[in-house]
């Protein structure tokens, strides 16, 4: 399956009073992720868009263990499912460094993800202000990333 991968650094500040990643924090880790495959990436490639605007129309997130602070940050692998005509959902894992007590360590625990998620994006038209269809290009952006 291709998927996205892209280093998500964490902030002091995001911490709670337990000192791990609070539920905010995380919804705005996946938001710097995907700008990252939408934006970023999708320009590389000659399509933008997805500038033009998108909505998010729904956001699950599942919590599968803590995330600390680290000077590493966290791994968000993404990919794409349900890409239809006019909406398309983004799927998440968010990885920890494999050591955590080595903040130099390299790899990714890829067996355990902190976090696995779902937002469902709406392509949006902000001069019309009402949502569209993905163009081909899209749609051949997001099926490169896509499984069933």
């Amino acid at each position: 399956m291709p998927t996205y991968d892209v280093d998500v650094p964490l902030r002091w500040s995001d911490q709670d009073a337990y000192r791990h990643v609070n539920h905010a924090k995380v919804v705005t880790l996946l938001e710097d992720a995907r700008a990252g495959l939408l934006f970023d990436a999708a320009v590389r490639q000659g399509v933008a868009a997805f500038e033009a605007g998108l909505l998010v129309a729904t956001v699950a997130v599942a919590y599968r263990r803590p995330i600390a602070w680290h000077p590493r940050g966290v791994r968000a692998r993404m990919w794409c499912r349900e890409v239809r005509a006019a909406s398309f959902t983004v799927a998440y894992e968010l990885l920890l460094p494999e050591n955590t007590d080595d903040p130099d360590g390299v790899g990714w625990d890829t067996g355990k993800p902190a976090v696995t998620a779902d937002t469902q994006l709406v392509p949006y038209d902000l001069v019309a202000e009402r949502p569209r269809r993905l163009t081909a290009e899209e749609r051949t952006f997001l099926d490169h990333y896509a499984v069933s």
